[in-house]
């Protein structure tokens, strides 16, 4: 008997909506019945398990076969079958009253970005109509009737008594024909249908298989190949069935890990780090993760996509998702599986959710633990690390305006000027403070060498006082969000206030001070569209002068930010000039006191000089040279 049912009126709308807002790319329609396919073969091998020996255990497959003449595809498995109110309730969704609720849902969903409704309505299977003219089901189950769907996803369905052995389902779909736009005729080719499966169903957990074609050569009647080939037609599983990240750690080799790694993600060289995270729980996932050994070409590039990629019981989803990796780690490369996610109808964004929000700390998480323990097992391979990403730390810190800093601190490691070059973390660094050492000290260039030319770092180096040497430019910025470490200060040598004085030597400095007011105003005048401030400095040991700056904003960071597109205007750090007492040029200015032209005169000198020390562009070298040789023809008719 044959029954022919209307869709109500809206269907057209949904099919329209689904077809063309949901799913972006056609091959997905075969991801979608391969998944049902899965699924019910799930539930027959649960029904069989609780029907004490009613229901047998079988070998499941899930198959593909061609038909090119007739331009079909057929999907089968031998699963749970549907009987005739299945197929009603199950692939007539759209055709009952859910509909309007299913379109209301929809819209909501375009709006809102609440995508969690698949499986409500069952909508993977009409995927089929992307690629299908019409779309047939064969379905039985193990002691049922046998039934046969008919639809053109347009205006109505039908369903009729059928005869089919075995219990299961066989979908055949009438494929469109081909346009300039789209070529429907790639679904029936063997190539393409290989590498649609590898690509969304390869860790499926029953084989895919399907009759593939295989050139072999000729064998003669003693067995022996020949030089001429021919084609062998033999069934072949399309699937690997196992993902490596469900295999247990102790059953997965490094050189496995290492393959997989470079096959995934397209690297010739191993990565650095690998790392299985597994999660039973309110929220079950599957992760494996690698940190790449070297700088990803593209890493810096604006087509640059960080996230993992997303798996659901091993069907692939989506290859890069952003809300499963913080932006500071968007160097790791991975995937994650979980049968939890929240997904849309096409299975293709990710709901935002507090789930999603849990996944992606607890991976970070694992990734800084792990970071943590190579730290400590093998600071050399950290070192490659830190070397390679560890301006991504930083900028984690700085990004989240200190948020990351607990979490992220103990990562971090710089060159100093007391470690011969070699790396020191913050904790060696405090463990190693001086008994009435007050703040970490660091120090900030363009590279290491020009910082340890700094003229405030004489005096540091005769102290037998470590500093850190920043040369990155995102150093400072991670530092001002640091504050501290440990209860301990982080000061800039270059910070006007940070020398640590003995009450004897203040008093000194202000003596000195109050007899050297005027020449110290005069050439605060001079300079005053260049310095906020002239002072006697204690940092000097043998430079006459240097820099200092006030409010934290340093002479490197003023650079930064004035290089950074779209400024504006020019930020500007105040500028301090300290000049040395114990120096014989100041010791000869000091004579000069009173004479305001000619201390005029020598102050841009001065200036230009400590800008010179600071490894920084003068103005006007023009100027400078004109003035230091009309300084010099004086000297010298002396």
């Amino acid at each position: 008997m044959k029954e022919t049912k209307e869709f109500q009126t809206e269907s057209k709308e949904i099919l329209s909506l689904m077809i063309n807002s949901i799913y972006s790319n056609s091959e997905i329609f075969l991801r979608e019945l391969i998944s049902n396919a899965s699924d019910a073969i799930d539930k027959y091998k649960f029904n069989a398990l609780k029907s004490e020996g009613k229901l047998p255990l079988i070998e499941h497959e899930i198959r593909l076969s061609v038909n090119k003449n007739e331009r079909t595809l057929t999907i089968s498995d031998n699963g749970i079958g549907m009987t005739k109110n299945d197929l009603i309730n199950n692939l007539g969704t759209i055709a009952r009253s859910g509909s309007k609720a299913f379109v209301k849902k929809l819209k909501e969903a375009t709006d809102q970005k609440d995508f969690n409704i698949i499986g409500q309505f069952g909508v993977g299977f009409y995927s089929a109509f992307m690629v299908a003219d019409k779309v047939e089901v064969l379905t039985k189950t193990a002691n049922g009737k046998a039934f046969l769907f008919t639809s053109d996803g347009k205006d109505s369905y039908t369903i009729e008594d059928a005869k089919k052995d075995d219990n299961g389902t066989i979908i055949t779909i009438y494929l469109k024909k081909s346009t300039n736009e789209v070529n429907y005729d790639t679904y029936l080719e063997e190539y393409s249908l290989k590498n649609i499966v590898k690509k969304y169903s390869d860790y499926i957990r029953y084989p895919i298989k399907m009759l593939c074609s295989h050139q072999k050569k000729k064998l003669d009647a003693e067995g022996k190949e020949l030089d001429e080939y021919e084609t062998i037609i033999e069934d072949e599983t399309l699937n690997s069935m196992i993902p490596l990240w469900r295999k247990n750690k102790n059953e997965v080799n490094e050189e496995e890990l290492n393959n997989f790694y470079k096959e995934k993600f397209s690297d010739y060289e191993d990565p650095l780090i690998s790392l299985f995270v597994r999660v039973d729980g309110n929220i079950t996932y599957d992760s494996l993760l690698y940190i790449p050994s070297h700088v990803p070409y593209d890493l810096y590039s604006d087509a640059y996509e960080k996230g993992l990629e997303l798996y659901s019981k091993g069907i692939f989803i989506k290859e890069k998702c952003p809300e499963l990796i913080p932006d500071y780690l968007k160097f790791v490369k991975g995937l994650v599986d979980s049968p939890d996610f929240n997904l849309n109808i096409s299975r293709e964004i990710l709901q935002q959710s507090p789930m999603m929000k849990k996944i992606s700390e607890n991976i970070e998480k694992k990734i800084v633990g792990r970071l943590n323990e190579l730290m400590k097992e093998d600071f050399d391979q950290y070192v490659k690390f830190f070397e390679a990403f560890g301006e991504h730390l930083k900028f984690g810190i700085y990004s989240t305006y200190g948020a990351k800093k607990d979490l992220l601190e103990n990562l971090l490691i710089y060159h100093s000027l007391l470690n011969d070059d070699k790396y020191t973390s913050l904790k060696d660094y405090k463990e190693k403070m001086q008994n009435e050492q007050k703040y970490i000290y660091y120090a900030s260039g363009e590279s290491l060498d020009s910082i340890k030319l700094l003229p405030q770092i004489e005096k540091y180096r005769k102290r037998g006082i470590d500093v850190l040497l920043l040369d990155k430019r995102i150093d400072e910025f991670a530092i001002m969000m640091l504050r501290e470490f440990d209860k301990v200060e982080f000061k800039s040598i270059s910070d006007e206030s940070a020398d640590e004085l003995s009450n004897e030597e203040k008093e000194k400095i202000e003596n000195v001070t109050n007899d050297n007011r005027r020449l110290l105003d005069t050439i605060k005048d001079a300079l005053k569209a260049e310095v906020d401030n002239v002072v006697i400095s204690s940092k000097l040991v043998d430079a006459p002068v240097c820099l200092s700056t006030k409010d934290g904003l340093s002479l490197e960071m003023e650079k930064t930010l004035n290089e950074q597109p779209g400024m504006e205007q020019e930020v500007k750090a105040q500028k301090v000039l300290e000049i040395n007492p114990e120096h014989d040029l100041f010791k000869a200015l000091s004579l000069k006191q009173g004479d305001d032209a000619l201390v005029k005169e020598y102050a841009s000198l001065l200036y230009d000089e400590a800008m010179l020390l600071e490894g920084r562009e003068i103005k006007n070298r023009g100027d400078f040279v004109a003035k230091l040789n009309s300084l010099m023809i004086k000297a010298l008719n002396k």
